[in-house]
């Protein structure tokens, strides 16, 4: 397995650093517990290619790109030596009534690889902010159109889509929600497209009827909380939290009808989908709708400088082309000139390589690979699409059966998550729905790599029924 030993550029003292780590570092999603009560935490120091390296020397496969950003891989020398330059240039100034050429050129950019009529591109720092704008302009937009009573939004169960008050609105899942009631107020959501759990939600039936079955319970939470009160729905193109609902076909084109038929508003959050994820700079292309804004992050930069952006049509945009009307809403490093000129040379990197079509070309072999682990009896499904997938654990094939919290505690936080970490691969063990184990890798891999991956995994879910 991957655990090539490698000299790696030496900061502090191992213990120093975890020290250090102990004393102040607040990690993200986390429990602090890992590091104030046991032998520390992985710290994390090289990456080259599709592989990291922490700070004892230890070779990992990052399967997750970092945390589904690092899409063009590790160790991209140019993208740091552009950065350098542009800091050199201009390392900074506000988009708060200026401009400057590589936040232009990025919106042109953009602009160019959306679908439809969207043409104006309003940056931010990351996905949340993107998310949190749309929902912002959603309902400006709507008061500005003299109907200031659609101010609701719709999303689907389990579904994440960022950490702000708003966006928490927006995001499925209760138990990331409760610490921080009351949230912004008008969230409402309905099924969302995991048809292997189909039948749970009262439905039977083929996929492609499931799909319409799903797009219609928007219908219905429209027509119950009633047209006139909400203003937008939020869908990722394949969601993440839960672990990689792919849209059956058709779903997304009956949903864009409903849009239409009550006037609300499609938003597209591409933060993980756009930029190669799904084979396409944004994924709502690969399933052939047309939203109304795109929200977008991670990938464009590949993780190099953080960035983020909401993609807004002609027609959002109309009441803020004239007179005094403005949009009162922005943040300091929105568009950071630095962030910008990396996001161009990153784009220029997928144009060159190809990145998209070995995304297009590679994704069947990459399901074909994952799928020879249903002959394992604790795996009972693989789903996802591009190079975005995830693989549910189940405890009963037969019945689907699925862990309980309990058993889903030892089987993902006891052991899969340091037993794949330790056997030489980065991924995700999550259980903000069923249990799953999640790969979004680098664009760059081939056959290859998945067979390495499916090793690991083999090896590793094997264990862990054995445990059970």
């Amino acid at each position: 397995m991957t655990t090539t030993e490698q000299p790696v550029t030496t900061f502090a003292g191992e213990t120093e650093m975890q020290q250090k780590a102990k004393d102040h570092l607040w990690m993200h999603f986390a429990r602090q517990s890992v590091m104030e009560d046991g032998a520390g935490v992985p710290i994390i120091t090289k990456g080259e290619g599709h592989h990291i390296w922490d700070s004892k020397g230890k070779k990992y496969f990052d399967g997750l790109s970092g945390l589904f950003v690092v899409n063009a891989g590790h160790g991209r020398r140019r993208l740091a030596q552009v950065a350098a330059k542009q800091a050199e240039e201009l390392a900074f100034f506000p988009l708060w009534s200026y401009a400057h050429p590589s936040a232009i050129e990025l919106a042109d950019r953009l602009a160019s690889y959306a679908p439809g009529d969207l043409n104006r591109v309003f940056f931010s720092t990351g996905g949340g902010e993107a998310v949190e704008t749309a929902f912002k302009l959603a309902k400006y937009y709507w008061k500005l159109q003299g109907r200031p009573t659609k101010h609701k939004v719709i999303s689907r169960a389990v579904a994440y889509h960022g950490t702000p008050q708003g966006a928490l609105a927006i995001t499925g899942i209760p138990a990331m929600k409760e610490m921080f009631e009351p949230v912004t107020p008008g969230g409402f959501r309905v099924p969302n497209t995991n048809y292997y759990r189909a039948e749970e939600m009262g439905f039977t039936g083929t996929e492609e009827q499931f799909g319409v079955w799903a797009a219609n319970r928007i219908e219905e939470m429209i027509q119950f909380e009633g047209p006139e009160t909400v203003a937008a729905v939020f869908l990722e193109p394949v969601q993440n939290s839960g672990g990689c609902f792919p849209p059956p076909p058709g779903y997304f084109q009956r949903v864009r009808e409903i849009c239409d038929k009550y006037d609300v508003l499609l938003v597209s959050d591409e933060v993980i989908c756009a930029f190669g994820r799904i084979g396409h700079m944004f994924a709502c292309d690969a399933y052939g709708y047309v939203p109304d804004m795109i929200t977008c992050a991670k990938g464009m930069t590949s993780g190099y400088s953080p960035i983020g952006a909401t993609i807004v049509s002609d027609r959002l945009y109309e009441p803020f082309k004239h007179g005094q009307t403005s949009f009162y809403h922005g943040y300091t490093f929105g568009g950071h000139p630095v962030s910008s000129a990396v996001a161009l040379a990153n784009l220029d990197i997928f144009e060159e390589e190809g990145l998209n079509e070995n995304v297009r070309t590679n994704s069947p072999i990459f399901r074909q690979t994952l799928e020879k682990l249903l002959d394992l009896p604790i795996v009972g499904d693989v789903r996802g699409d591009g190079y975005f997938f995830g693989i549910e654990l189940v405890k009963d094939k037969a019945t689907k059966e699925t862990f309980d919290d309990a058993e889903s505690e030892r089987l993902l936080r006891g052991f899969l998550s340091k037993g794949l970490f330790d056997a030489g691969l980065y991924c995700r063990a999550d259980d903000r729905g069923d249990p799953v184990v999640q790969l979004a890798p680098p664009l760059t891999i081939g056959p290859a790599e998945f067979d390495e991956i499916e090793g690991i995994l083999r090896s590793v879910l094997t264990e862990a029924w054995s445990r059970l």
